[in-house]
């Protein structure tokens, strides 16, 4: 992720909104995005199951501070990138889609 441009933070979380590993920016705001984020995913992916619409695979939220990306993972994991206002959201997503890739790989294991 450190090849977009004004990536503000990745965080890796578990199911319950547990901060697992963070990159980045250490701001408190970020945790609290993470985990709100965490809910909404869940509901999301709830409301997918439920009306046969196939699995999320990312959700996106552009605001007047930036930009929020969400990957789900394997078994409930799901990660969290914020950009910037100015940040490359189109290489963002892009990127994510690689490190999601690679997260669950490893977390299969």
């Amino acid at each position: 992720m450190r090849s977009v441009d004004r990536v503000e933070g990745a965080l890796l979380l578990d199911g319950t909104g547990e901060l697992v590993v963070a990159a980045g920016s250490a701001q408190t705001r970020h945790r609290l995005i993470g985990a709100y984020q965490g809910i909404v995913l869940a509901q999301a992916q709830r409301m997918a199951g439920r009306h046969a619409l196939g699995g999320v695979r990312y959700m996106l939220w552009r605001h007047g501070g930036g930009t929020v990306i969400v990957r789900p993972l394997t078994d409930g994991y799901y990660l969290v990138v914020s950009v910037g206002p100015e940040g490359d959201v189109a290489r963002g997503l892009h990127h994510s889609a690689d490190v999601q890739e690679r997260l669950n790989e490893a977390l299969a294991r």
